[in-house]
């Protein structure tokens, strides 16, 4: 197989898992706190061919001497872009929308057997019976428990209204009678391209960041008065024009890799016919 056709190829790989982000970011253009991925490339190694060895051929370059033939391009990472989504008021007591960039909730999810504590930005809440109906249990809208200062938040049953404060607080009223019944956990990332994506518009840290150390080093807790407001939901941040545009490109390039590929196929014929 020929150089350009090994490059084309290779290129064209990385090319669909490109329009693989982009078709999920269009995809979840309206989930609630959602935030878009960006594909970022890099070039392969490469072969530095030094066939210029007459010192007239320098003169007024403004690169390096010789030609590199590349072996294509790779997808490099894929970031999660975390500005914030427009925030569109529901009205609804217990939907909840962060204010500030880099902040999330936590939730507790269990997958394969394995309980873990997740990060995200939908702030879309439910309450769901536990212990015979005698409880209430906050959740998202997966029905993982959502996490507060002091771990899933519980509340007994029998209450009139219940409010979440721009503080995070939670508050139930009985009767003439209001009580704090437990607070968000909202949490900072101070370095948010450490989170891992993990589906369910869930995020979670990786296996570096498992020890106390390292975890205070990427997450630590939010502080303020106003973190967040209720009633209101945060919109995703995919910005579709941006996207429709990403996806042409991409898909010319494709286009460009697999013409790469039929030409040189021709060529070899071509060659191959000769006598």
């Amino acid at each position: 197989m020929s150089q350009a056709m090994i490059q084309a190829a290779v290129t064209m790989n990385q090319l669909q898992q490109k329009l693989d982000v982009i078709g999920n970011n269009m995809a979840n253009s309206q989930t609630t706190g959602y935030k878009s991925r960006q594909a970022n490339f890099s070039s392969l190694l490469f072969q530095q061919m030094d066939n210029l060895s007459h010192p007239a051929n320098t003169a007024g370059r403004q690169t390096p001497d010789g030609i590199r033939i590349g072996s294509g391009a790779r997808l490099g990472s894929i970031n999660a872009n975390l500005q914030l989504g427009s925030l569109r008021e529901t009205d609804r007591s217990l939907d909840t929308a962060l204010l500030e960039m880099n902040h999330f909730f936590q939730i507790e999810a269990t997958d394969n057997g394995v309980t873990e504590t997740r990060y995200t930005r939908d702030g879309a809440f439910y309450l769901s019976p536990v212990n015979n109906n005698q409880q209430v249990m906050l959740v998202d809208r997966n029905g993982n428990p959502v996490l507060g200062v002091d771990g899933p938040i519980r509340i007994a049953s029998g209450f009139d209204d219940i409010s979440v404060q721009p503080n995070g607080q939670i508050l139930v009223k009985r009767g003439d009678e209001t009580e704090t019944v437990g607070t968000l956990a909202i949490v900072e990332a101070l370095r948010p391209d450490l989170l891992e994506a993990v589906g369910e518009n869930a995020f979670r840290l990786p296996n570096i960041a498992n020890t106390e150390a390292a975890f205070a080093d990427v997450i630590q807790p939010a502080a303020g008065n106003q973190i967040l407001q209720s009633g209101t939901l945060e919109a995703s941040n995919v910005n579709m024009s941006k996207e429709m545009s990403d996806l042409i490109m991409s898909q010319r390039a494709y286009q460009f890799n697999a013409r790469t590929i039929s030409m040189s196929d021709q060529m070899s014929g071509l060659i191959n016919q000769m006598r």
